[in-house]
């Protein structure tokens, strides 16, 4: 059985922009599969009531003065945990699509392995049937770029349901890619030499609302953070030439 965290070592964070539909059951999920642990749902500037229903669920927020996209609100939520003094964060979406049930499992890996990233991940035992066609071709097109960058599989590399340890918070709080960040933060851990791992999890459908991801941002997706990685490897080899 995971132990139960307690004092400052393990905060939940919650990025959303108007999640008002589904924001507040995913609160009341995460209290009651880890209770006493602090959740903090990072409200990027939303147009709607996503602030307000995240406090009467029982979480804290952090509003963002200006909408800074997902990676900006996710290194946030990084840097208050990081100042704060937390061992661990796991990072939750707002749209409901992640279990909080499989939270203490990332927990329990990070804590008792040399780990500095855990990824919760929805292709290890399953095909994740609600996964859409545009990311699924994403997912298996970044299986295959990252295969050599980080020499090691990666089932998916996509995922948002991600835990880190405070190693990993004070590299993110510092610089962290501001836009579909999950593949582009691995490659920061590589040239790190840094340690990840996954763990099966179980994906839902969304509880409300819409994906912003459609097809055609599916293309500039692929293309956006492709062009992050090489950026990212590029900076790696110039620093080990230098040396």
């Amino acid at each position: 059985m995971t132990p139960t965290p307690h004092g400052r070592d393990l905060l939940i964070i919650v990025p959303a922009y108007n999640e008002a539909a589904s924001v507040g059951q995913v609160v009341h999920e995460v209290r009651e599969t880890v209770p006493g642990v602090p959740v903090v749902v990072i409200d990027d500037c939303s147009t709607d009531a996503t602030s307000t229903v995240a406090r009467e669920a029982g979480a804290s927020v952090l509003s963002l003065p200006h909408h800074l996209g997902l990676g900006g609100g996710v290194q946030a939520g990084y840097k208050l945990a990081y100042e704060l003094g937390y061992e661990y964060v796991i990072r939750v979406d707002g749209d409901g699509q992640h279990d909080p049930r499989d939270i203490p499992r990332i927990y329990e890996a990070l804590r008792t392995n040399a780990y500095q990233m855990v990824i919760g991940s929805r292709f290890l035992e399953n095909d994740a049937d609600h996964t859409s066609f545009g990311r699924s071709v994403g997912v298996r097109f970044f299986r295959i770029v990252l295969r050599p960058i980080l020499g090691k599989p990666v089932r998916d590399p996509t995922s948002g349901f991600v835990g880190v340890n405070r190693q990993a918070l004070l590299v993110f709080s510092r610089s962290f890619p501001l836009e579909y960040p999950e593949i582009e933060a691995l490659v920061v851990l590589q040239r790190r030499a840094f340690q990840f791992a996954e763990i099966p999890v179980r994906m839902r459908p969304r509880l409300g609302g819409r994906s912003s991801i459609t097809a055609v941002k599916s293309i500039y997706y692929i293309l956006h953070v492709l062009l992050g990685v090489f950026v990212n490897v590029l900076k790696f080899e110039r620093r080990r030439w230098r040396k």
